[in-house]
């Protein structure tokens, strides 16, 4: 199989000559993730493969997520080893819902972010400026997606909402039911490209990539009619190839996305609160009773709402790994404590799972 097809680039294999000692590692890329157990495309085709313990729970080697170029000893007939993480171009993570882990990895390796919203009930502001902040930090260009369009006959409304809360977004309206709006999303679709879909359950990320793909590939689940909310549809990260060259990242419905150092989408998501930053009387401006304050005054005049500053806010405030370095040193160890603890129960699996540990 040529990796070239999955984004892999001739430039990648300058560098692995000198971060692995593994001279017989072949590069491969991660298209899904179950559990402990990682699908890979390489030069063989599809395969399985399973972390090795020394680099990735003794050496802490940054573990692998879906889109993500690898390392692997090849292993015919069983499971292969991934021995190394190539450095990533985009990377888009959140903070982990399992208390004191940290960041969860969520997809790597990608050139746009489809955030989505749903044109009926489940369309929401807030969920909206949290999408576009994780999706501004991780590198990629953010494109937002309206999907449902055949629900309504005019939808202005929402534009101009969605042009307030992301100025200079490319924002399109599609029906993966009609194919309305479908041709306008080719231009991102090019032959090596990645696209990785950012939306909540329900929206309908299935029913696009099915669209897309010209066939039926992913289980579409109905939602409710009273609340517009569904079930969750994709059950795991997986990278899909389409018949035309470009490669899309589903991704579990996630209404709950903690932050994790999100500085940089928070300046591009966030443009018009923090353009005022730095520019009250006083350098330790709280912005609430201080004289001079340029986020009052900017409030007062209309040039920013109060609802958009608080949301900026909540989101700084969560992110509090960015802000906390020893906090997030201290949680990173504990986590990578109990990891470790976990090596000798992976060895016992190598006979039932065969390969070299």
């Amino acid at each position: 199989m040529n990796l070239k097809k999955y984004g892999f680039m001739p430039e990648m294999m300058k560098e692995i000559g000198n971060i692995t000692s593994e001279a017989s590692a072949i590069p491969a890329r991660v298209t899904a993730v179950h559990r402990e157990r990682y699908q890979l495309v390489c030069e063989y085709g599809e395969i399985y493969a399973r972390l090795k313990i020394k680099e990735y729970y003794v050496e802490f080697e940054e573990f692998p997520t879906t889109g993500d170029f690898v390392l692997i000893n090849y292993i015919p007939n069983s499971d292969s080893q991934i021995v190394k993480t190539l450095p990533r171009k985009t990377f888009f993570s959140r903070l982990d819902p399992t208390p004191g882990r940290g960041e969860q990895a969520v997809a790597a390796n990608f050139d746009y972010v489809f955030v989505m919203q749903s044109l009926n009930h489940d369309f929401n502001e807030k969920r909206l400026e949290r999408y576009m902040t994780l999706a501004w930090q991780s590198g990629a260009t953010p494109i937002i997606v309206l999907t449902k369009a055949d629900l309504l006959e005019e939808y202005e409304e929402y534009i101009r909402t969605i042009e307030f809360i992301a100025p200079g977004v490319e924002v399109y309206a599609v029906s993966s039911k009609t194919g309305y709006g479908m041709e306008k999303l080719e231009k991102y679709l090019k032959p090596e490209n990645t696209v990785v879909f950012l939306g909540s359950s329900g929206v309908g990320k299935s029913s696009l990539v099915n669209a897309l793909a010209g066939e039926e590939i992913m289980n579409v689940n109905g939602i409710r009619e009273d609340d517009s909310k569904g079930r969750h549809t994709t059950t795991h990260r997986q990278l899909i190839m389409l018949k035309s060259g470009a490669m899309i990242i589903d991704t579990p419905g996630m209404r709950g996305l903690g932050m994790w150092d999100v500085s940089t989408g928070l300046y591009e998501a966030f443009g018009d609160v923090e353009q005022y930053l730095g520019k009250c009387r006083f350098s330790d401006c709280k912005h609430r009773t201080e004289p001079g304050c340029a986020i009052k005054r900017a409030i007062e005049d209309g040039g920013l709402s109060q609802e958009r500053f608080e949301s900026y806010l909540k989101l700084k405030n969560e992110a509090r790994y960015s802000d906390d370095k020893t906090a997030y040193m201290r949680d990173k160890v504990k986590w990578h404590k109990e990891v470790a603890k976990n090596s000798k129960r992976m060895k016992a699996d190598k006979k039932k799972y065969g390969g070299k540990y």
